[in-house]
């Protein structure tokens, strides 16, 4: 494949949540003039309901399957499709998504330390259903312990990884996406 071609392919940002997609997908995208896309709100424009909602009317089964319709959509035929894309911390676990995203993109891990991850997620705890009611200082480090452990063998099969401890300040944002161009765009 040209080289042209390789940087117009779509990027995967994937990884557990709080591990900093979001973040350093929109970063990348102003830094690199590709268009940004976070799954789950791709999700909700193309069902017309937040995702809450679609568990709750539809259940998970209808959810997974607007996700890996959505991820088709998105990753095109794996040419020109020059976006960056925030995928649920899910997404690599459900269907046949890892390998449509190897297939036709790049795929990358975002990594933290757990106890970045669970400051993270106290500090965004009321936006994050899933972890709203679980007290710190047991409870939720337990729970994301787990969830890594389970989905780790989903994640491993990433392309590449990356650290992304590092996304507390616009300084340190701006680093992380100077080290993240040079090393894979």
């Amino acid at each position: 494949m040209n080289e042209r071609c390789e940087r117009e392919r779509p990027v995967f940002l994937i990884g557990y949540m709080a591990s900093g997609k979001t973040t350093l997908g929109r970063a990348l995208a102003r830094a690199t003039g590709r268009r940004f896309v976070d799954l789950d709100e791709y999700i909700e424009s193309l069902a017309g309901k937040t995702v809450t909602q679609i568990f709750a009317d539809d259940g998970e089964p209808e959810f997974r399957r607007l996700e890996s319709e959505a991820l088709v959509r998105l990753a095109g035929n794996g040419n020109g499709s020059s976006v960056i894309i925030a995928c649920g911390g899910g997404t690599p676990c459900f269907g046949d998504n890892m390998s449509l995203m190897n297939g036709r993109g790049l795929t990358v891990l975002l990594e933290a330390p757990q106890s970045v991850i669970v400051r993270r997620l106290v500090a965004e705890r009321s936006s994050r259903p899933l972890v709203a009611k679980l007290a710190a200082g047991g409870e939720l480090e337990r729970f994301v312990s787990e969830n890594i452990a389970r989905r780790a063998p989903y994640y491993n099969r990433a392309a590449a990884s990356f650290d992304s401890s590092k996304l507390e300040s616009e300084e340190e944002i701006a680093e992380s996406v100077r080290l993240f161009i040079d090393k894979y765009l």
